[in-house]
């Protein structure tokens, strides 16, 4: 009875991902999930946030509204053919690249085919942070070659996201520590980063947001989910709500690491877990807080032992 509230496909992020969007919800199936959040990268609005295997590709901003398009019409028709196995939210992943976003973001979720977005944080000065360790050099020479302040710019921008747009959903929290000197290092360790890290939290709490845990982190060779235990500690002492998300790029990485994802959460003290669920038409036309309501599913009760747990990148 898991679920991911994070996925993407090849199909719709080619280039960046692997697999047909219908094989990764097939896959969710054969897994036993009781929900999929389908959530392709949104659609950039201009050249310089093309990433580069898009521009080898010959891709422009151009293409990307129409291929989004192309995308929530592919999730109502996977949401028709599979109702009664699985329970398909459609999204997007909000990139917060620069406050001219926010709108774009917005106008985004306008959308009645869209159930939510995922709000997240890939980018410092405009450029990708978890991209490759070059790049990510790149936006540390803009912090003036400060780790410890590339981290604080970082959740500078996560605060101005979360501020703006509001998201359901937190997307890979300390996503900044990949390509890091040192990616398992506590954030306790630097006063100032700590500082803005919780000022995030603490807004998720009172925003009513949902933290996900993200099992990507490990398949990428880090030693802890997204967020790290210390962030998760905090968020779990202020009453934070934790979501489940594979945030998979392909069919293999389908619900991948959610075995030691699980036993990490026991360690902490996680006890439930939070998703998202559609209502149905007729309830929806008399809830004022819209067409999704919350649900908990105790973290003890995810049968996940057919689940795949080999670590790799």
């Amino acid at each position: 009875m898991a679920f991911t509230m994070h996925s993407h496909s090849g199909q719709f992020c080619p280039g960046h991902a692997k697999d047909q969007l219908e094989e990764v919800v097939q896959r969710a199936i054969t897994l036993g999930m009781r929900l999929i959040s389908i959530t392709e990268h949104m659609p950039r609005t201009h050249e310089q946030d093309l990433y580069p295997e898009e521009v080898e590709a010959g891709h422009t901003s151009k293409m990307l509204l129409p291929r989004h398009e192309e995308f929530l019409e592919e999730g109502i028709r996977l949401r028709e053919k599979y109702e009664g196995q699985i329970q398909i939210l459609i999204g997007f992943e909000g990139e917060w690249i620069r406050p001219t976003y926010g709108p774009v973001i917005r106008g985004l979720a306008k959308d009645s085919k869209v159930d939510f977005f995922i709000g997240s944080v890939h980018h410092v000065h405009g450029i990708p942070i978890d991209y490759d360790r070059n790049i990510y050099l790149n936006a540390r020479q803009m912090a003036n070659d400060s780790e410890e302040k590339l981290f604080e710019d970082y959740f500078d921008a996560m605060y101005a996201m979360l501020q703006d747009v509001r998201p359901r959903v937190i997307a890979h929290f300390d996503l900044i520590r990949l390509f890091s000197d040192l990616p398992n290092q506590d954030l306790k360790t630097w006063d100032g980063v700590w500082a803005k890290a919780v000022r995030c939290l603490k807004m998720i709490v009172d925003q009513g947001g949902l933290l996900e845990v993200n099992s990507s982190a490990l398949r990428k060779g880090l030693l802890e989910p997204y967020p790290s235990r210390s962030i998760c500690e905090e968020f779990l002492s202020l009453g934070g709500k934790f979501t489940l998300s594979d945030d998979s790029h392909s069919v293999a990485q389908v619900g991948l690491n959610y075995v030691p994802v699980q036993k990490y959460l026991q360690e902490i003290g996680v006890e439930t877990l939070w998703y998202l669920e559609r209502l149905s038409e007729e309830v929806a036309k008399t809830c004022v807080a819209g067409s999704l309501r919350l649900k908990t599913v105790a973290l003890s009760e995810l049968d996940m032992k057919d689940f795949p747990y080999t670590v790799n990148v």
